[in-house]
């Protein structure tokens, strides 16, 4: 969705607008629709910040394969003890959830057909999508509570004569692993990405509902932990990103401080569908900034400057897709393989690659906020208007229906260089994070702090190329 430029903001409207979007996240549904797209071309020295990305990755390599292992092990476990937190309300939180959850469907099914003026495109897509996978990175993992399908599950248990989890339910077969998960978030990231109208408001709702029923019968069938944990797709996504939030709770229900990615030291090894679900949510966001550019159009002799549409591209759409995830596969797997021969690792390629594939999450996660920080910034606006007037009937139930929409936010000069600049920053931040969890991680593998570093010297080079790739996608032109 593009950002339409009006007037300027009134205070109430901003202030609706924050109070709107804190309202969503604890209102979360299943998100379907697409976000904006960015709409400007830079007329930075992006060159100079590229190659000063790399750099900064590349130092970060050698800083750390000099410091002494005891030192970072120390450095990664430090906490700061909180509060306790308790899991009575959880319950009631997902009830509330799935509420907004059908009322966002209702008014997808009987609401404006404009996805700009319907809450749940843009709610769903900006604020969820968005939204809380930045607040996951954060706090941690508040989807456990806010997802709108635990509060259902437990009642309809209790009506069934249910009180246990797993024990009474069938159990998914240990071979299949998460793959369920695995292939529902590739059909998601193909409606996203590839799909005609995946902003349109009946659609987004009849897929959206299906996908909520589905799911129902699944946790049902197979207990709301055997589900969620391997076929639930949002699921297994944010639990991921929550490993990186520098908020953690212990097994007693303590809420402790630590450091940004220092639980991801401590994750076991993920099986191979896990490997693929990690990097699959790293090339999708990749591909949709590639999608649009003018090198890739050009490549199948696509004018960018009379961008034909989405139904024209669904062929060319999935092969790109596809294909950008078999590359980030074979390039992370070809590294673990040289990395381990360096180190002369005993270690098999699952056990390597499960453990390493763990230093992806905070390039992901920052691929993730600054791919969509535009949609964020312009679509949230969108979403919090809407949702003053759910259904198009001259309501305005939190002050913000009439709200002037600011989309000057991310055009002109001045917002170009500090959106540009802010884009970098947590890209280059995400990669050298990214290098220091391998490292920690490499030191599992290899106790031997020389070979630990070997180990780790092409998966430095991928992140190294993948920086300059992540840098070069925010700066090239794009089309659409």
């Amino acid at each position: 969705m593009s950002g339409r430029t009006e007037g300027g903001v009134k205070d109430r409207g901003w202030l609706t607008y924050v109070a709107c979007y804190l309202l969503l996240t604890v209102l979360p549904t299943p998100a379907f629709a697409h976000a904006s797209d960015r709409g400007h071309v830079l007329l930075l020295p992006t060159g100079y910040y590229i190659a000063g990305g790399a750099l900064a990755v590349a130092v970060s390599f050698l800083v750390l394969a000099l410091l002494p292992p005891d030192a970072l092990d120390r450095f990664w476990r430090r906490r700061l003890r909180l509060f306790t937190f308790s899991d009575a309300p959880r319950t009631i939180v997902s009830l509330f959830s799935f509420a907004g959850f059908a009322i966002l469907i209702a008014a997808g099914l009987f609401g404006s057909r404009d996805p700009l003026s319907n809450p749940l495109p843009s709610t769903i897509w900006t604020l969820l999508w968005v939204g809380l996978a930045i607040a996951q990175g954060l706090f941690g993992d508040l989807w456990s509570w806010l997802n709108p399908w635990y509060g259902p599950w437990r009642i309809v248990n209790r009506l069934l004569g249910r009180h246990g989890d797993e024990p009474q339910h069938r159990r998914l077969p240990a071979w299949l692993g998460c793959w369920p998960a695995v292939i529902l978030f590739f059909a998601f990231a193909w409606f996203e990405l590839i799909d005609p109208a995946p902003d349109d408001p009946a659609r987004l709702a009849y897929t959206a509902g299906f996908y909520w029923l589905f799911t129902f019968v699944a946790m049902l069938a197979f207990g709301y932990p055997g589900w969620s944990q391997r076929g639930e797709f949002l699921t297994v996504f944010f639990a991921i990103v929550a490993r990186f939030a520098p908020i953690e709770r212990d097994e007693a229900g303590r809420l402790n401080l630590c450091w940004p990615g220092a639980k991801l030291l401590d994750a076991a090894p993920l099986p191979g569908s896990g490997i693929a679900f990690l990097l699959l949510s790293l090339s999708s966001v990749s591909f949709d900034g590639l999608s649009k550019t003018f090198f890739w159009l050009g490549l199948f002799d696509t004018n960018p400057l009379e961008y034909p549409g989405r139904t024209a591209l669904i062929r060319i759409g999935s092969f790109g897709l596809v294909l950008t995830f078999v590359l980030l596969a074979a390039a992370f797997l070809l590294a673990v393989i040289l990395g381990q021969r360096l180190a002369g690792s005993k270690h098999t390629l699952g056990e390597a690659a499960g453990l390493l594939v763990w230093s992806i999450v905070p390039i992901a996660l920052a691929y993730h906020v600054a791919h969509y920080l535009t949609a964020l910034l312009v679509d949230g606006q969108y979403a919090a208007a809407a949702l003053s007037d759910p259904f198009a009937l001259g309501w305005n139930l939190f002050g913000a229906a009439d709200m002037q929409i600011e989309a000057g936010i991310v055009a002109g000069a001045d917002s170009v260089w500090w959106l540009w600049n802010v884009q970098a920053g947590i890209i280059i931040a995400g990669h050298m994070l990214a290098v220091l969890v391998a490292h920690g991680l490499a030191w599992r593998l290899h106790p031997v702090p020389s070979r630990a570093a070997l180990s780790q010297l092409p998966l430095t080079v991928l992140m190294i190329a993948y920086t300059i790739f992540g840098l070069w996608l925010l700066a090239t032109p794009t089309a659409g």
